[in-house]
């Protein structure tokens, strides 16, 4: 009965979706003013929703991942290694990205109706110095206030590293509690907005097709080229050449694994596929039940390869199209901010274009452009959530090898 309902649930969803895609297409195609101004209307409003959740979302995201897991001895290496391997393979994926980027050069869109709501905020008189020093934030809840993306995870990396260092454990389980109580708060919240979030797709798709030239869609091509290409080498070179440095079969480890990489390809669901990932890794990979239980759901929560591969490709492609100067240095800052952002997933369905649009509405950087990405995102989805798993059956498989038995 209560698949049944989940079922029914799940098409009702995708029917929601599939009629606002049209009538984004139809009210954007049309050329009549007032269809144009329902679809401002809603998509500024779900701007604002965005920019109201950001920062939070990311925030306590990076603080529960860090701060929840306290351990001592054997399994106080185990976190150390996967924590180490976890945030190298991330930023691995997010560099791989950029080099793409910069050899395939997805282009530009031509815009036709970019008016002064739609230039981003991008504070060009500043010099590179005076902006890494703003990173620095004077004030903790100015820095959510502005929306300072950088300052926030960086506070979110100390006030996480720091729960885990006070020294009273009564004090300490109190602190954690509490965040991770505004953290499923806020996952409730971000519940209701996926519910509506075809209000906000049809206000997206409205103004992004009222916006841009039809004939220049093919440029999008080179753009999911650089994401999926991004995330085949992460998966069937960057990985398995590190199993092989450290003597692992990397095909005998993907053929074991191959049941839970199935089933994550097909429910876009790293969470979902965990049950099943923990007992083919036990079962077929001989992975001690000690590391595989503690790893992989620390793994589900902070190795988001495929998301770090996507929100530096998105937010830069987005950046670039309207206007925003990509240098070098901006490159090599939106891998540390992807890789810190992809540990800060919320969890929520499409975490990685979720994220992606509050980081660039956090800017004032307008995400019209996103609701032309979003219909196809569900098959980029199934290939990030695949390597989601396989990057965590990595690191689980090393940790395992690397930590003796006792």
């Amino acid at each position: 009965m209560s698949m049944s309902c989940c079922g029914k649930s799940s098409s009702r969803r995708t029917l929601y979706f599939v009629v606002a895609i049209c009538l984004g297409l139809a009210c954007g195609l049309s050329g009549i003013s007032f269809l144009e101004q329902i679809g401002k209307i809603c998509s500024e409003m779900f701007l604002r929703i965005f920019k109201c959740i950001s920062m939070p979302i990311i925030s306590l995201s990076v603080i529960v991942a860090l701060s929840n897991y306290k351990s001592d001895g054997t399994m106080s290496k185990i976190w150390k290694k996967a924590l180490v391997y976890t945030i190298c393979t991330t930023i691995a994926a997010a560099s791989v990205s950029a080099i793409l980027y910069t050899i395939i050069s997805p282009s530009s869109f031509e815009t036709m109706k970019l008016g002064a709501s739609a230039h981003p905020r991008t504070d060009s008189a500043k010099g590179y110095i005076q902006y890494f020093l703003d990173v620095i934030p004077d004030s903790i809840f100015g820095s959510f206030a502005e929306h300072k993306v950088l300052s926030v995870l960086l506070l979110s990396v100390i006030l996480g590293c720091s729960v885990r260092a006070i020294e009273n454990e009564n004090s300490r389980n109190i602190v954690i509690s509490f965040f991770n109580g505004l953290h499923n708060m806020f996952f409730a919240i971000t519940k209701i907005i996926v519910r509506i979030l075809p209000i906000g797709l049809f206000g997206f798709i409205t103004v992004g097709i009222s916006e841009i030239q039809v004939g220049s869609i093919g440029s999008m091509g080179r753009y999911f080229m650089v994401i999926v290409l991004s995330n085949l080498i992460q998966g069937i070179v960057i990985l398995p050449i590190w199993l092989l440095a450290k003597g692992i079969d990397p095909l005998k480890t993907f053929r074991a694994m191959s049941p839970a990489l199935s089933v994550a390809f097909f429910s876009k669901s790293s969470s979902g596929a965990l049950p099943v990932t923990i007992e083919t890794a036990e079962a077929k990979l001989g992975v001690s039940k000690r590391v595989s239980r503690f790893v992989f759901p620390l793994c589900t929560t902070i190795n988001m390869n495929g998301c770090a591969a996507f929100i530096f490709t998105t937010v830069i492609y987005v950046m670039q199209n309207y206007g925003i100067e990509i240098t070098p240095l901006t490159m090599i800052t939106w891998i540390l901010i992807a890789t810190l952002a992809a540990i800060g997933n919320a969890g929520v369905p499409m975490g990685c274009f979720f994220l992606s649009t509050s980081l660039l509405s956090s800017m004032d950087v307008p995400v019209p452009l996103l609701g032309i990405i979003l219909p196809f995102y569900g098959l980029v989805d199934m290939i990030e959530t695949a390597l989601n798993v396989w990057s965590d059956s990595c690191v689980v498989k090393v940790v395992d090898k690397m930590i003796p038995e006792e």
